[in-house]
């Protein structure tokens, strides 16, 4: 096997599970370690104990992500489970994002670090409002693969032609709405309950020759691989030991940080933004190791071979990237606080370690998640998406969404009470 491949196989895939109400997403998730050998023996003999109270005779697979008190008690799922596990060839990190309209800011939150959406559907139900709403939402977030499991095949006797009719019926909304050009979408028939085509094939569905689930997440390509990123380094903290007394050092200075896309190597000619000095780099450091290429998500210092006023907040970018600083950003933003979003405020926009004080410009129009018309609106209230403009008082050197999740997404402040009040994605 080469090197490539290793790497790619142990990589880390995050991915979300959303669908409506009773389709399943819990039980798929438990299906999943349990057929995995991920769940610990006191957790499954926990679970067996409650599945017996309710009277059930097969383990209520479900209860391994139910884990709030409500959640148990109302048989639904409120806030985002994650769960952890592994399968020997690859990590994972399972987002279980709840299905209802009022927890939409729930599944924004969950939808935001995923590289691929599991939407389930009940093969008795179809394609519903709710699949409609959880499509829309991957689709804003950036998910660019996406794999419609159809559960519940066993109720509807394994039949091909239900499962046919949901793909070309999900398939038909898709294109309305943009979804299907720009997305790897993947149909999958299943039974989480019995395990059909999660991780074993069984004997149920020899019509159905596609991968099993797990083979179609092992097999996904983890994030940052998919395109050629630009080098993007916002800048955490300016290092400079002064209080040392090693003569070495006096004359350090060093730029810390995380980089949020592409790669960067000694020597390479960077701009820093927004002013605008140009240097090249001397070294890269993580912790007491020298190196002469970093990439993705490594945190690094790194060194310039000219002294450069530079401080938190600033971007470090290679010399002729596209990007440059703003004032006005256009975006998607979901409002997660009870308290209404007004034009009539300032708000505090964090992108990446910089932020600035930004004015509502114009609400452009409000999206009804489950219609997904466009209505015209002045105000935000919890849980609602809008097109919006800001006006920023300090610049900021962004990316559209689409182009880079990193240096597209910003969190808004409210400024008396230092609470996050909306997630938003750059057009």
């Amino acid at each position: 096997m080469s090197n490539a491949t290793t790497q790619h196989n142990d990589s880390l895939l995050r991915f979300m599970t959303c669908g409506s109400v009773d389709d399943g997403k819990s039980t798929l998730i438990g299906r999943l370690l349990f057929d995995t050998k991920t769940i610990l023996a006191d957790t499954l003999n926990q679970m067996s104990r409650t599945s017996k109270k309710r009277g059930m005779e097969a383990v209520d697979l479900s209860l391994l992500t139910d884990g709030l008190q409500a959640e148990r008690e109302q048989g639904i799922t409120i806030d985002v489970a994650y769960r952890y596990f592994s399968t020997g060839t690859r990590k994972y990190i399972i987002a279980d994002a709840p299905g209802h309209e009022q927890y939409t800011r729930n599944m924004v939150t969950a939808a935001s670090t995923a590289n691929l959406a599991i939407i389930l559907i009940d093969a008795r139900r179809g394609v519903l409002t709710q699949t409609r709403r959880h499509s829309y939402l991957a689709h804003l977030v950036g998910i660019q693969h996406i794999v419609v499991a159809i559960n519940k095949m066993d109720l509807v006797n394994y039949d091909q032609a239900t499962y046919d009719k949901i793909c070309t019926d999900y398939l038909a909304f898709a294109n309305d709405i943009g979804f299907a050009q720009a997305r790897d979408i993947r149909f999958i028939p299943l039974s989480a309950l019995a395990g059909d085509m999660l991780v074993d094939r069984l004997d149920n569905m020899p019509w159905y020759t596609g991968e099993t689930l797990l083979e179609i997440l092992e097999s996904a390509p983890p994030a940052h691989t998919e395109g050629d990123e630009e080098f993007r380094f916002p800048v955490q903290f300016v290092c400079r030991p002064h209080a040392s007394a090693d003569a070495d050092l006096h004359d350090f200075r060093g730029f810390m940080g995380r980089i949020e896309s592409g790669e960067i190597s000694v020597g390479d000619a960077v701009t820093v933004l927004p002013n605008g000095y140009q240097s090249k780099v001397k070294a890269i450091q993580l912790g007491e190791t020298q190196l002469q290429h970093a990439q993705t998500e490594q945190s690094i210092t790194l060194l310039l071979e000219d002294e450069i006023d530079t401080s938190r907040g600033d971007m470090i970018v290679k010399t002729g990237s596209t990007i440059a600083p703003v004032k006005q950003i256009e975006a998607f933003v979901c409002w997660l606080s009870e308290t209404p979003l007004t034009t009539a405020r300032t708000y505090i926009v964090r992108h990446t370690t910089r932020e600035s004080k930004a004015k509502v410009g114009n609400i452009q129009y409000k999206v009804d998640v489950n219609t997904l018309e466009q209505q015209v609106t002045t105000d935000l209230k919890m849980n609602d998406i809008a097109r919006i403009s800001f006006k920023l008082a300090q610049p900021l050197m962004v990316d559209s969404y689409a182009s880079n999740r990193a240096t597209g997404a910003f969190i808004i402040i409210d400024e008396s009470t230092n609470n996050t009040v909306g997630a938003g994605m750059i057009i």
